[in-house]
């Protein structure tokens, strides 16, 4: 039902008023045991509560890793039109056949992704980035190539989830050569989809909307407090974003884009930093705001 349905369809209500059809989303939480820190009954369960309560467009359902498939049966992702997916310390327990499954859904335009916090290593959203870092390395290297025959290796990170330094090439990175006169061989460097810098002491951050006229930052002030915490700090390492929307900084003078969005084949994708379960970050209104726009954008709306 991914966008069109939402644009057609018109319900008529018993009342006379025509209404459009919900919004599904799904939330994908891990529910590890330390988010009782923060939150009575997991954070994936505490944003649908309180985003049901505040919201009539919007439908959900809320599971977990430990769900029959994972969660991710094949009817859960045909009824979504977004997922939302918070994931940290189980992140290698996703398989990757799910993986693949939620990207070509998004390829298809049949699903959207928002990643949270630390979802930059979940892996529906680095086989989203990896998918859009080829797609760039391919543009950049036919355009060098010309007429000429081309091949192309795509260079993983050695080693998943792990953390780039600081001076290190950014990745994703494109290296190229001729292999002969009428050969050029290119490389595409995958992106670590990580950062140099995290600190979980809970110091407050400021985001500053960067675009204010973005959809996802209706009704939000110029610049609010995430009162709690986890620091991430820039340089990350994914393909340049089509929007960057949000920047988060703090106090010692760290900043991160804090809100991102790629178009990702028929799909997008919708990065959202703020987190760490042991906070109550997802209790925020503003940051509640930010979800429920991200929900009803993502699920009404074409790429363009």
């Amino acid at each position: 039902m991914k966008h069109a349905v939402f644009v057609l369809a018109l319900l008529l209500t018993t009342t006379g008023v025509l209404r459009a059809e919900s919004v599904h989303v799904l939330v994908w939480d891990e529910r590890q045991p330390r988010q009782s820190e923060a939150y009575d009954n997991f954070l994936g369960n505490e944003i649908v509560a309180r985003l049901q309560a505040s919201t009539e467009d919007l439908e959900f359902r809320s599971v977990t890793i430990d769900d029959p498939a994972q969660g991710l049966s094949p009817e859960n992702l045909e009824w979504a039109d977004v997922l939302v997916w918070w994931g940290h310390v189980r992140q290698a327990e996703v398989t990757q056949d799910n993986a693949r499954r939620i990207l070509d859904r998004i390829l298809a335009g049949e699903l959207d992704l928002i990643a949270l916090h630390s979802a930059h290593w979940a892996r529906p959203f680095t086989a989203a980035m990896n998918w859009r870092s080829v797609e760039q390395g391919r543009r950049h290297f036919e355009q060098q190539a010309g007429e000429k025959q081309l091949t192309i290796e795509t260079v993983p990170p050695p080693r998943e989830f792990t953390v780039p330094i600081h001076g290190s090439v950014r990745t994703p990175a494109f290296f190229g050569y001729r292999k002969s006169r009428d050969t050029y061989h290119g490389i595409i460097h995958l992106p670590w989809c990580c950062f140099p810098d995290y600190r979980p002491d809970g110091e407050p951050s400021t985001v500053t909307v960067l675009s204010p006229r973005h959809p996802i930052a209706a009704g939000l002030p110029e610049t609010f407090t995430v009162h709690q915490t986890e620091m991430y700090n820039e340089p990350f390492h994914v393909p340049e974003p089509d929007e960057v929307i949000f920047e988060e900084t703090w106090e010692k003078g760290e900043r991160f884009r804090s809100g991102m969005v790629w178009n990702i084949g028929e799909g997008r994708v919708f990065y959202f930093r703020p987190g760490h379960e042991t906070y109550p970050v997802f209790k925020q209104a503003q940051t509640l705001k930010v979800l429920e726009n991200a929900c009803r954008w993502l699920g009404t709306s074409e790429p363009e």
